[in-house]
């Protein structure tokens, strides 16, 4: 009968920390979706911004077409890993339109333009949250699939330590603060 009861008790333990990992699992993936419907709406406003750009910028197509390259496979990425790796480099393709675009003084005071640049910044606000979120959800994961006593059912069951959403900019504490689309 205690055997029973010692049986049933670790069943019910494994069932529980089974239970929670499947839950934080979820999560996570909830949350990297926050981050596509952001991506898929920066997507969207990338050619827009790119064919505004254009006119003015006739001679720096190097900068248009990596940009467009970046947001290519930034759209082919399958994998939460592939994801992020495309999107780090969108990020720096538009990083690099941003320096280019300070030699265009005309541009700059373009109304569609600087419409663009505002949606585009409103993006890039609302997918740091995102990822603040996202980050959260890959830290309590990684944290139960850690420590004990779920670490011992983790592996068994296929969960294992997660990668964050970080974006490997060249100037942290720039990315940090909030776009600033003066361009003065």
């Amino acid at each position: 009968m205690i055997l029973l009861i010692i049986v049933a008790a670790v069943a019910l333990l494994a069932m529980t920390l089974f239970n929670r990992l499947v839950k934080l699992r979820n999560n996570r993936e909830n949350a990297f979706a926050d981050i596509d419907v952001q991506l898929r709406q920066r997507h969207d406003l990338i050619p827009q911004l790119v064919d505004s750009v254009k006119g003015y910028m006739t001679h720096e197509r190097e900068v248009l077409e990596r940009l467009t390259e970046a947001r290519s496979a930034a759209m082919r990425a399958g994998s939460i890993h592939d994801k992020i790796e495309a999107e780090q480099n969108l990020g720096n393709a538009l990083q690099g339109l941003k320096v280019a675009v300070e030699a265009y003084p005309d541009l700059k005071a373009n109304t569609n333009f600087l419409q663009l640049q505002t949606e585009i910044s409103d993006i890039e606000n609302k997918l740091a949250a995102v990822r603040r979120y996202f980050n959260n959800a890959t830290k309590e994961l990684n944290n139960a699939v850690e420590t004990f006593p779920s670490n011992l059912l983790a592996g068994a069951f296929g969960f294992y330590r997660e990668e964050m959403f970080e974006l490997d900019y060249t100037d942290r504490a720039q990315m940090e603060e909030r776009p600033d689309i003066s361009f003065k």
